[in-house]
Parts: C-alpha cells; structure tokens; sequence
C-alpha cells in the first residue's frame, strides 16, 4: 500500500505535473499541498515571477524526501513496481537502460531549450514581460535539431524507448504541453509526421488529461 505520500508544490509548474502524471500512472493515493506564493496584485505563484517554469516540487513519503522531479518518478516506479501501469519504468534491465537512456536526454538536451520556450511563450505574457524574439528563435533553432532526431527515432518505434508508452515519454509531457498550446511553439511538434503522432497519443493518456484538467481546475498561474 501507498501510505502517506506527499507532494508539495502548484500544478502549473512543469517539474510537479510530471510528478502528478507519474502517481496518476502508477494509480497512487496521494495528497497535494499548494504552496502558491500569490502577490496580491498579480495572483502569480512564485516560481513564475522567479521566471522558473520548473518551480519547486518536494515529495515526502514517510521520513524519505525528494526534490527532483525525475528521481521522485524514478522511486515512484521501484517502490511500487506492481502498482498501476507496470510498464512505466520497464520490465527488465535492457528496457530500463533505454528509458534512463531517454531521461538524460530529455533533461540534458530537450529541458534546456523547451524550458526556455516554456517561458517566453506561455509564462512571459503573464508578467507583462515582452517576448524576447531572438531568445526564442535561438531556443527554437536549438530545440528543433533534438525534435529532429526524435522524429527519426519516432519513424522506427511506437514510443521514444520501444513500442511500450515509459518514463521515457512521460517525462516529456509538461514543457512539451505548454509549447503545443502556445501559437509560435506548435509547429515545432506538428511539422513532423511521427513527431505529431507521437505527441499527439501520448497527451490523450488518461492520467495525463487528469494533471492537465487539475491545472485548469486551480490554474494559479492563469487566474
């Protein structure tokens, strides 16, 4: 049994959607603490005018705390291999190495770029701030040659770590959620057939459709 799971945090930001699409997945009771900072001109959280789309994310479970999205879904799947979706963290070591294989790349060379568009296109008109062009097309540019190879890889498998939906694909959904809803950013995922489609099944997941709605349900960032 799943007892006393924590996590802290707004649903807005990316690094605890990707923690709620993982305990949705591994279909986990747990309970969330909002811990907005709201300035009473604005009702932006914190991490907004920090201009950190990731925010902060801590998860307790008993006397054990993580603060890094990634190694808390990493612990969510070892803890609980046999809770929910089975497949998430693979079933066996090939399998894994691939999908840890994948968690480095998406925070090593998606994240970078992506959280960069993340800001500008969806967070930057909330402050008022104007959108720096240059930045974004230096981040698009950037973003583009990692989306590239992920369409070539795409043109060979299902998913990004095999023909199963994995961490590898999960971990992908929050800055990837933001740029498709973003006018300037959705081509950048719908330019490239296997890329689309790829994206495209991915965010009809249940689980993920259920982090998306308690975004928009208490949206913090968009009241």
């Amino acid at each position: 049994m799943a007892a006393g799971l924590q996590v802290f945090g707004q649903p807005a930001s990316t690094d605890v959607a990707r923690v709620l699409a993982c305990l949705f997945e591994k279909n986990l009771e747990f309970e969330l603490v909002r811990i907005d900072t709201f300035k009473k001109e604005h009702k932006l959280p914190e991490f907004i005018k920090l201009r950190d789309p990731n925010g902060q994310v801590t998860f307790k479970h008993g006397d054990k705390t993580l603060v890094d999205s990634r190694a808390i879904c990493r612990y969510l799947c070892t803890q609980f291999p046999n809770e929910g979706y089975k497949n998430l963290y693979g079933t066996g070591s090939l399998e894994r190495a691939s999908i840890e294989q994948w968690l480095q790349a998406e925070a090593q060379n998606f994240s970078p770029p992506s959280s960069a568009l993340v800001f500008h296109l969806a967070f930057a008109p909330l402050l008022n701030i104007p959108q720096d062009n240059a930045v974004i097309a230096e981040n698009e540019k950037k973003l583009q040659q990692v989306l590239n190879v992920y369409d070539e890889i795409l043109s060979k498998n299902e998913y990004l770590a095999g023909d199963e939906f994995t961490l590898a694909d999960l971990s992908h959904l929050p800055n990837s959620h933001y740029i498709v809803n973003s006018e300037r950013g959705r081509k950048l995922f719908t330019c490239k057939k296997n890329l689309a489609r790829w994206y495209d099944k991915i965010s009809k997941r249940k689980t993920w459709e259920q982090v998306v709605k308690m975004q928009m349900e208490h949206p913090g960032a968009f009241e």
